[in-house]
Protein backbone atom coordinates (compact mmCIF):
# COMPACT_ATOMS: atom_id res chain seq x y z
CA UNK A 1 0.00 0.00 0.00
CA UNK A 2 1.30 3.58 -0.96
CA UNK A 3 -0.39 6.77 0.98
CA UNK A 4 0.06 9.61 -1.38
CA UNK A 5 -1.61 12.66 -3.06
CA UNK A 6 -3.68 11.98 -5.94
CA UNK A 7 -1.36 14.30 -8.04
CA UNK A 8 2.01 12.57 -6.80
CA UNK A 9 -0.27 8.73 -7.70
CA UNK A 10 -0.19 10.16 -11.58
CA UNK A 11 3.04 11.00 -11.83
CA UNK A 12 3.97 7.78 -10.31
CA UNK A 13 2.21 5.70 -11.83
CA UNK A 14 3.36 6.20 -15.21
CA UNK A 15 1.89 4.92 -18.35
CA UNK A 16 0.08 2.21 -16.30
CA UNK A 17 -2.24 3.23 -13.61
CA UNK A 18 -4.99 0.45 -14.97
CA UNK A 19 -2.23 -2.03 -12.75
CA UNK A 20 -3.39 0.14 -9.39
CA UNK A 21 -6.80 0.46 -7.34
CA UNK A 22 -6.99 3.42 -5.65
CA UNK A 23 -9.09 3.24 -2.29
CA UNK A 24 -12.59 4.27 -1.94
CA UNK A 25 -14.71 3.63 0.79
CA UNK A 26 -16.14 0.12 -0.10
CA UNK A 27 -12.58 -0.79 -0.78
CA UNK A 28 -11.19 0.32 2.63
CA UNK A 29 -13.74 -1.96 4.15
CA UNK A 30 -13.20 -4.71 2.21
CA UNK A 31 -9.64 -4.53 2.49
CA UNK A 32 -9.66 -3.86 6.51
CA UNK A 33 -8.99 -7.20 7.53
CA UNK A 34 -5.17 -8.96 8.28
CA UNK A 35 -6.12 -12.05 6.07
CA UNK A 36 -7.30 -9.93 3.39
CA UNK A 37 -4.36 -7.57 3.25
CA UNK A 38 -2.31 -10.73 3.06
CA UNK A 39 -3.86 -12.72 0.69
CA UNK A 40 -3.83 -10.15 -2.01
CA UNK A 41 -0.08 -9.27 -0.95
CA UNK A 42 0.82 -13.20 -1.83
CA UNK A 43 -1.61 -13.12 -4.88
CA UNK A 44 0.12 -10.15 -6.22
CA UNK A 45 3.98 -11.32 -5.31
CA UNK A 46 3.61 -14.68 -6.20
CA UNK A 47 1.14 -15.32 -8.98
CA UNK A 48 -2.74 -17.41 -8.91
CA UNK A 49 -3.02 -19.90 -6.26
CA UNK A 50 -5.75 -21.86 -4.47
CA UNK A 51 -7.47 -21.22 -0.68
CA UNK A 52 -5.81 -24.46 -0.01
CA UNK A 53 -2.17 -23.38 -1.07
CA UNK A 54 -3.30 -19.85 0.24
CA UNK A 55 -4.39 -21.64 3.65
CA UNK A 56 -1.08 -22.94 4.12
CA UNK A 57 1.58 -20.21 3.60
CA UNK A 58 -0.76 -18.33 6.39
CA UNK A 59 -1.09 -21.15 8.62
CA UNK A 60 -4.73 -21.27 8.49
CA UNK A 61 -7.74 -23.22 7.50
CA UNK A 62 -8.81 -23.43 3.28
CA UNK A 63 -12.53 -22.50 4.75
CA UNK A 64 -10.90 -19.26 6.24
CA UNK A 65 -8.68 -18.24 3.47
CA UNK A 66 -11.98 -19.33 0.71
CA UNK A 67 -14.19 -17.13 3.01
CA UNK A 68 -11.86 -13.96 2.55
CA UNK A 69 -11.05 -14.57 -1.33
CA UNK A 70 -15.22 -14.68 -2.11
CA UNK A 71 -15.21 -11.11 -0.08
CA UNK A 72 -12.28 -10.24 -1.80
CA UNK A 73 -13.14 -11.54 -5.38
CA UNK A 74 -16.68 -9.44 -4.33
CA UNK A 75 -14.84 -6.06 -4.04
CA UNK A 76 -13.03 -6.54 -6.61
CA UNK A 77 -9.63 -7.19 -5.41
CA UNK A 78 -9.38 -10.02 -6.94
CA UNK A 79 -11.11 -12.94 -9.23
CA UNK A 80 -11.02 -16.68 -10.23
CA UNK A 81 -8.54 -17.24 -12.62
CA UNK A 82 -10.24 -20.10 -15.57
CA UNK A 83 -6.91 -20.54 -17.21
CA UNK A 84 -5.68 -22.22 -13.85
CA UNK A 85 -9.10 -23.73 -12.41
CA UNK A 86 -10.00 -27.32 -12.75
CA UNK A 87 -13.66 -29.19 -11.42
CA UNK A 88 -11.91 -29.86 -8.36
CA UNK A 89 -9.51 -26.39 -7.60
CA UNK A 90 -10.70 -22.86 -7.65
CA UNK A 91 -7.36 -20.47 -8.47
CA UNK A 92 -7.91 -17.10 -7.80
CA UNK A 93 -5.46 -14.10 -9.08
CA UNK A 94 -4.77 -10.01 -7.96
CA UNK A 95 -6.63 -7.73 -10.35
CA UNK A 96 -4.15 -5.32 -9.82
CA UNK A 97 -0.74 -5.00 -8.52
CA UNK A 98 -0.76 -1.96 -6.24
CA UNK A 99 -3.32 -0.15 -3.49
CA UNK A 100 -3.08 3.75 -3.31
CA UNK A 101 -5.02 5.64 -0.68
CA UNK A 102 -5.06 9.34 -1.99
CA UNK A 103 -8.33 10.27 -0.22
CA UNK A 104 -7.38 11.31 3.21
CA UNK A 105 -10.92 12.33 3.90
CA UNK A 106 -11.37 8.58 4.47
CA UNK A 107 -10.17 8.71 7.68
CA UNK A 108 -12.94 11.32 8.95
CA UNK A 109 -15.75 9.36 7.08
CA UNK A 110 -14.62 5.42 7.79
CA UNK A 111 -12.31 5.81 11.00
CA UNK A 112 -12.97 1.92 12.21
CA UNK A 113 -12.67 0.89 8.63
CA UNK A 114 -9.62 3.02 8.33
CA UNK A 115 -7.58 2.36 11.73
CA UNK A 116 -8.57 -1.04 10.92
CA UNK A 117 -6.78 -1.48 7.20
CA UNK A 118 -3.75 0.34 8.27
CA UNK A 119 -3.12 -2.04 11.47
CA UNK A 120 -3.70 -4.70 9.29
CA UNK A 121 -0.64 -3.14 7.03
CA UNK A 122 1.45 -3.07 9.52
CA UNK A 123 0.63 -6.30 10.57
CA UNK A 124 1.37 -7.73 7.50
CA UNK A 125 5.06 -5.84 7.63
CA UNK A 126 5.57 -7.26 11.07
CA UNK A 127 5.22 -10.87 9.72
CA UNK A 128 7.13 -9.70 6.59
CA UNK A 129 10.08 -9.15 9.01
CA UNK A 130 9.62 -11.75 11.51
CA UNK A 131 9.91 -14.56 8.42
CA UNK A 132 12.85 -13.11 6.99
CA UNK A 133 14.62 -13.20 10.21
CA UNK A 134 13.56 -16.78 10.63
CA UNK A 135 15.26 -17.81 7.75
CA UNK A 136 18.35 -16.09 8.38
CA UNK A 137 20.65 -18.40 8.56
CA UNK A 138 20.15 -20.33 5.21
CA UNK A 139 20.38 -17.36 3.49
CA UNK A 140 23.23 -16.60 1.29
CA UNK A 141 26.48 -14.68 2.89
CA UNK A 142 25.95 -11.69 0.27
CA UNK A 143 22.02 -11.22 1.49
CA UNK A 144 22.27 -11.88 4.76
CA UNK A 145 25.37 -8.90 5.03
CA UNK A 146 22.65 -6.58 3.24
CA UNK A 147 19.85 -7.37 5.11
CA UNK A 148 19.01 -3.45 6.80
CA UNK A 149 16.60 -3.00 10.10
CA UNK A 150 17.31 1.22 10.63
CA UNK A 151 14.89 3.76 11.90
CA UNK A 152 16.05 7.54 12.33
CA UNK A 153 14.65 9.89 14.61
CA UNK A 154 13.88 13.48 12.99
CA UNK A 155 12.34 16.67 13.85
CA UNK A 156 10.04 17.62 10.93
CA UNK A 157 6.89 20.11 10.05
CA UNK A 158 3.62 18.05 8.18
CA UNK A 159 4.79 19.34 4.94
CA UNK A 160 8.58 18.56 5.22
CA UNK A 161 7.50 14.88 6.08
CA UNK A 162 4.99 14.81 2.87
CA UNK A 163 8.41 15.88 1.00
CA UNK A 164 10.15 12.97 2.71
CA UNK A 165 7.95 10.42 1.68
CA UNK A 166 7.83 11.84 -2.03
CA UNK A 167 11.55 12.02 -2.27
CA UNK A 168 11.47 8.41 -1.23
CA UNK A 169 9.31 6.81 -3.65
CA UNK A 170 11.20 9.21 -6.26
CA UNK A 171 14.80 6.80 -5.35
CA UNK A 172 12.12 3.41 -5.06
CA UNK A 173 11.03 4.29 -8.88
CA UNK A 174 15.09 4.04 -9.95
CA UNK A 175 14.47 0.61 -9.18
CA UNK A 176 13.01 -2.54 -10.73
CA UNK A 177 9.75 -3.01 -9.70
CA UNK A 178 8.63 -6.83 -8.76
CA UNK A 179 5.57 -8.87 -10.31
CA UNK A 180 5.16 -12.68 -10.40
CA UNK A 181 6.59 -12.16 -14.13
CA UNK A 182 9.26 -10.05 -13.88
CA UNK A 183 11.60 -12.52 -12.93
CA UNK A 184 12.65 -13.93 -16.04
CA UNK A 185 13.81 -10.29 -17.34
CA UNK A 186 16.06 -9.39 -14.45
CA UNK A 187 19.89 -9.78 -13.97
CA UNK A 188 21.21 -12.88 -12.64
CA UNK A 189 21.45 -12.81 -8.49
CA UNK A 190 18.57 -10.37 -8.35
CA UNK A 191 16.03 -12.18 -5.98
CA UNK A 192 12.81 -10.54 -4.47
CA UNK A 193 13.37 -7.41 -1.99
CA UNK A 194 10.87 -6.16 0.07
CA UNK A 195 11.22 -2.34 1.08
CA UNK A 196 9.00 -0.72 3.98
CA UNK A 197 8.87 2.72 4.96
CA UNK A 198 7.43 4.33 8.36
CA UNK A 199 7.05 7.44 8.26
CA UNK A 200 5.05 8.05 11.72
CA UNK A 201 4.89 10.60 14.22
CA UNK A 202 5.75 10.02 17.28
CA UNK A 203 2.37 9.95 19.90
CA UNK A 204 4.03 11.74 22.52
CA UNK A 205 5.33 14.47 20.03
CA UNK A 206 1.98 14.84 18.45
CA UNK A 207 0.00 15.31 21.75
CA UNK A 208 2.72 18.14 22.36
CA UNK A 209 1.75 20.32 18.38
CA UNK A 210 -1.96 19.87 19.16
CA UNK A 211 -1.26 21.28 23.13
CA UNK A 212 -1.85 18.43 24.73
CA UNK A 213 -0.84 17.07 27.31
CA UNK A 214 0.65 13.42 27.68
Amino acid sequence: MAEVSREERERADGPHPETHVVLDAKGLRAMAHPVRVQLVGLLRAYGPSTATRLAERLGLGSGVTSYHLRQLGAAGFVEEDTDCGNARERWWRAVHQGTWLTDKGLADCEPEAMTAYRRSVADAHAQRARLTLDALEVMPRPWRDNLNLSDWSLRLTPEEAASLGEELRAVVNRYRRDAPEAGSGAPEGAERVVLITHILPEVDAAAESAGETP
